[in-house]
């Protein structure tokens, strides 16, 4: 199988302001880097969110990251944090359906 998936962890108490954040990389013609991103929000703390991020390899994650346009929201999306993300880097090892 392969691959590589970023789980970005945050806390944050303005959920509106970062989905405005996330829904502007379309007004940007923002092409993404990955194959997929999935956004949750923790049921038992509704301040705490996972966005998920699927990538075919580490590689790509990081020329996506390297990227000014991704940097700049990353940036940005940081500042709406209550303590800053935190990272996660998983390769991927098995997939099933």
């Amino acid at each position: 199988m392969g691959g590589f998936v970023q789980i970005i962890e945050y806390e944050t108490e303005r959920a509106d302001d970062m989905k405005a954040l996330r829904d502007s990389m379309d007004e940007r013609d923002m092409a993404p880097g990955f194959r997929r991103l999935t956004v949750t929000q923790d049921r038992d703390n509704p301040k705490r969110w996972l966005i998920l991020v699927e990538f075919a390899s580490y590689e790509e994650a990081m020329a996506n990251s390297a990227r000014p346009e991704v940097d700049e929201m990353a940036q940005k999306m940081n500042a709406l944090t209550v303590n800053g993300a935190k990272f996660h880097n998983l390769d991927v090892q098995d997939s099933y359906p």
